[in-house]
């Protein structure tokens, strides 16, 4: 299980950098960016701690993904709009799963 998990968070923090530069670029966010790209260097950091480190790795993952939930899925509720706000809950969801059942299958 921590082969997959390790790969949802790559993908995952990438998404988040990416997701940071893109509402910069349009809506001239700084904040998006420094966000974007700090929650993304963290979930790369968590990812990159597996399974070496596991147990940090995961609390990382799920603190990050726990603060992004935090974040977007009020906003998503709120506007309904599907980028960037569904698309971060989702991720950030799936992301708290990914920890929780890594964790239980350690």
């Amino acid at each position: 299980m921590i082969g997959p998990t390790k790969i949802y968070f790559i993908i995952f923090g990438l998404l988040t950098i990416v997701g940071g530069v893109i509402g910069y670029v349009k809506a001239g966010s700084t904040a998006s960016i420094i966000a974007g790209s700090i929650a993304g260097i963290l979930l790369l950091i968590a990812a990159l701690l597996l399974p070496g480190n596991l147990a940090l790795g995961l609390a990382l993952a799920a603190v990050i993904s726990i603060a992004l939930a935090g974040r977007f899925i009020p906003a998503f509720i709120k506007t309904g709009h599907l980028m960037p706000a569904g698309l971060m809950s989702v991720l950030s969801v799936i992301g708290i799963i990914m920890a929780i059942v890594a964790w239980m299958k350690k």
